[in-house]
């Protein structure tokens, strides 16, 4: 079971190299939801022997005051074989491995590890992010990893010494900073809370469980240390806190005897202060019945052999965040777009598949897969042939006008049979209106196409990553469209302008036999200019000009749907196409210019994404293993 440990060790530090603590992001966080043990103790406590003792190092800086202004996260890994070393997260290339050697009172040689060099590196971390000889604190942690064959695998977050009163240079809020930090970590459900506490000073009095009952009042998540009990008062002892009877937690108190500052001094070993304190527990009658229960030794073992079963217990809840956050993130990064290519060919391709896609929604829109192109037909069901209807013809062949135009239409001679050429004025003068209608529709349709376009863009999602790119793409666009327009429009009134100038002969062949039909032919020529002679050639004339307006109703829609509709679906990014293959790196580069805020939180995610797949992948591997 110690692979579940050294897994969490793995996400954690993976969790903190990417920064993913869950600030300043909207998506749930992998660390928030792993086991850790938080050390937690007033100054003078024993804080800091009790994590070395447990370590088995003597790493942590030393001094007088608030001397941890940072949280220590410390990740124990115990490893099979070779030599034990330290990595810091801020210096990932840099191993710490150094060994030298001391003598021990005994002259015995031992070899060690040389801890110095971890000891100044913690102080000199922690005075660049709140300043040198600063008596202020940071939330900011600091992450340490020690490899060594001679310790379990555990997760412990040393926190600042609880205080209640600020000593000079420091400011006057430092408790209530302090406490607001402890809390921040301790209060988390899944935060184990390793309450120190001295055995020479009243249990009630301690901050350790102060706090801790605040933010967990049944215990179920705090263990009890008990530091300096071999200096307790002569005749006292701490064997009612120890057995339960004092303050009972759900877990057993643990008692323990740190090295004094003396065989500090000393340079005093872990291996003979760990000798000295089972020694301690077996020769004292008192606490000799709790023996295989006391010591670092014994606690370094329990904790984690609790974080252990806390961990399998978190499994099936930390494989459902993983699933929901991968899904999570694959949403947001297919929403951010692919990666920019690098070289010119990459651009080039990648631009060209960009334009694919927003031409293809467009067509859709068109197609009537999306919205859009029902409005062009509803210009050719609806707005063209209600404007036709709207030219009032009658005006054009009222009495009056009839009269004058045949009769400017013949001259000195008048008509012989049909008035041929007043029935073409009055005919063109009607056609002539229809132009129009027609250019009317012209422009409606490019308005939809326009809108269609605009449209588009917007829902093409790549377009949005490069606003350079979506300019060009728009204005491209938008110009083929007037080219677009300008040639159907001279289609359109090309055809109306056919039926100006050529009138078809059936209508003439007609007119003498309906004259036949109508007139009385011993009437003078003369006699034709009255007005139902009149009224009828306007009525001749208002039935050929409907019959044209008909034929027009639907020969125009054909043309305007082959010059711009049919055209845009064919060939609307041609000639940005071919521009664009004549463009250099440089101007293709301007083209993506992706904001570097989302290329950075693109990779960001990225990273994110792939730390939570290795880890989906890893603790299901462990699961199926139990």
């Amino acid at each position: 079971m110690e692979s579940l440990i050294s897994l969490v060790n793995k996400i954690q530090r993976a969790c903190t190299a990417l920064g993913d603590h869950g600030e300043g992001s909207s998506l749930p966080t992998l660390w928030d939801s792993l086991p850790a043990i938080a050390v937690v103790g007033g100054q003078s406590s024993g804080k800091s022997s009790v994590l070395e003792s447990v370590v088995g190092k003597d790493f942590l800086p030393r001094g007088a005051g608030i001397v941890t202004r940072r949280p220590l996260v410390l990740q124990l890994h115990r490893i099979d074989e070779g030599k034990e070393y330290a990595e810091f997260m801020h210096l990932p290339k840099k191993k710490f491995t150094d060994f030298g050697i001391i003598l021990l009172v005994t002259i015995v040689a031992r070899r060690f590890f040389s801890c110095a060099a971890v000891r100044k590196e913690i102080s000199d971390e922690t005075d660049r992010e709140t300043g040198p000889s600063s008596k202020v604190i940071s939330t900011v942690p600091i992450h340490l990893s020690i490899f060594s064959p001679n310790v379990v695998n555990l997760t412990l977050v040393d926190l600042p010494g609880l205080t209640k009163v600020a000593v000079d240079g420091q400011p006057e809020s430092i408790v209530q900073d302090i406490e607001n930090m402890v809390r921040s970590f301790i209060e988390k459900p899944n935060c184990i809370i390793l309450a120190i506490s001295p055995a020479n000073q009243d249990l009630a009095t301690s901050d350790a469980i102060k706090i801790s009952r605040e933010v967990d009042p049944k215990g179920d998540r705090t263990f009890g240390v008990l530091t300096k009990i071999d200096l307790m008062d002569q005749g006292t002892n701490a064997v009612d806190i120890l057995e339960g009877r004092g303050y009972k937690l759900r877990y057993p108190w643990v008692g323990v005897v740190n090295r004094s500052q003396a065989d500090i001094n000393k340079s005093v070993d872990m291996i003979a202060a760990r000798r000295r304190e089972r020694d301690y527990f077996k020769s004292t009658p008192e606490y000799s019945h709790l023996t295989e229960r006391m010591g670092s030794e014994y606690l370094g073992k329990m904790l984690s052999k609790h974080l252990e079963v806390v961990i399998k217990s978190r499994i099936p809840g930390l494989q459902a965040l993983i699933t929901k956050t991968i899904s999570e993130l694959e949403t947001e990064l297919s929403r951010l777009g692919k990666p920019v290519a690098a070289d010119a060919g990459g651009k080039l391709y990648m631009i060209m598949e960009i334009c694919r896609a927003f031409d293809q929604t467009f067509k859709e829109h068109l197609d009537g897969t999306r919205s859009g192109g029902e409005k062009v037909n509803s210009v050719f069901d609806n707005q063209f042939p209600a404007a036709i209807k709207r030219l009032q013809f009658d005006k054009h062949l009222s009495m009056d006008n009839v009269r004058k135009l045949i009769t400017e239409a013949d001259g000195y001679q008048p008509h012989l049979i049909a008035p041929e050429q007043g029935y073409r004025r009055l005919i063109e003068s009607c056609l002539v209106s229809i132009r129009g209608p027609a250019e009317a529709a012209v422009d409606a349709v490019h308005s939809i196409l326009k809108d269609l376009i605009h449209k588009s863009i917007g829902e093409t999602s790549e377009l949005k990553q490069y606003p350079t790119l979506r300019v060009e793409v728009s204005g491209a666009a938008v110009d083929s469209l007037d080219r677009m327009r300008d040639e159907s429009r001279k289609a359109t009134l090309l055809l109306v302008d056919m039926e100006s100038g050529y009138l078809t002969v059936e209508f003439f062949r007609k007119l003498p036999q309906d004259s036949e039909k109508g007139g009385n032919p011993t009437h003078s020529i003369f006699d034709r200019y009255n007005d139902a002679y009149l009224r009828r050639i306007g009525s001749n004339v208002l039935s050929y000009v409907n019959m044209v307006c008909a034929g027009l109703r639907n020969s125009i829609p054909k043309s305007i749907v082959y010059c711009q509709v049919r055209e845009a679906k064919r060939s609307l990014l041609d000639i940005f196409f071919t521009e664009l293959g004549q463009k250099e790196m440089s101007k293709l580069s301007k083209l993506l210019d992706e904001d570097p805020a989302v290329q950075q939180r693109r990779t960001s995610i990225a990273k994110r994404l792939e730390l939570y797949r290795s880890a989906q992948t890893d603790i299901e591997a462990v699961a199926w293993s139990k």
